[in-house]
């Protein structure tokens, strides 16, 4: 088994409690967006795709913790450990925690290498369009929040509460994503995907109040 498939292997076992909205599955969707998102910009693929399978593996300790612990911080940590244990060049590790641990939409630490801007990228483009919009509403169920909640001010809302919801999540985040890409092709795609989330969120909007 080559060190890919072997890290793979442990990086999957973070996600044995994981909730739907940031499952293994995700993982799997950010590491193709990546080697597609990678390969247009002559990323080196291996840093890559080690921190693609590894970005999310302390995603766990964050929803335990309603959002306290900040899951790029502790997977970065946690990542460390897992490829010391295959001994993995300490070059490329060092690259692939500044990868996990700035990849995060709300954190405050800038990507600075060309693989670091591709993993943030990837893990941003998975949050919008189609499944982007399948997700928050995911997530919105799994805090207990209502279908919808066009009639608050978002401003006033708090995350992790009833007024969690995936319009929230659109207004608050989502919506905002495309402007913060680094990548040419991640701006391309993500102009795209966007334009789908305004649709429905618009059509959402004009079913909830009655507008047929």
């Amino acid at each position: 088994m080559n060190l890919l498939d072997q890290i793979k292997e442990e990086a999957i076992r973070y996600f044995t409690n994981a909730k739907g909205s940031h499952d293994w599955q995700h993982t799997e969707r950010v590491y193709n967006l990546c080697m597609h998102i990678g390969e247009k910009e002559n990323a080196d693929l291996e840093i890559l795709s080690l921190a693609a399978l590894l970005h999310d593996i302390g995603r766990e300790y964050q929803d335990k913790t309603n959002g306290e612990v900040c899951h790029a911080e502790k997977g970065a940590h946690l990542a460390r450990e897992v490829m010391e244990r295959y001994d993995v060049n300490k070059g490329k590790v060092e690259e692939v925690i500044h990868c996990i641990e700035c990849h995060r939409f709300r954190g405050d630490r800038i990507p600075q290498s060309k693989e670091a801007k591709v993993l943030y990228d990837a893990d941003k483009l998975d949050s919008i369009g189609a499944v982007g919009i399948g997700r928050a509403f995911l997530f919105a169920g799994e805090v207990g929040a209502y279908l919808h909640n066009v009639g608050v001010d978002i401003e006033k809302t708090e995350p992790y509460t009833k007024e969690d919801t995936a319009y929230r999540e659109f207004a608050v985040k989502l919506s905002k994503v495309k402007d913060s890409m680094l990548t040419e092709e991640g701006k391309r795609l993500a102009e795209e995907r966007h334009h789908y989330m305004e649709e429905f969120f618009d059509r959402l909007n004009r079913e909830v109040e009655g507008d047929l």
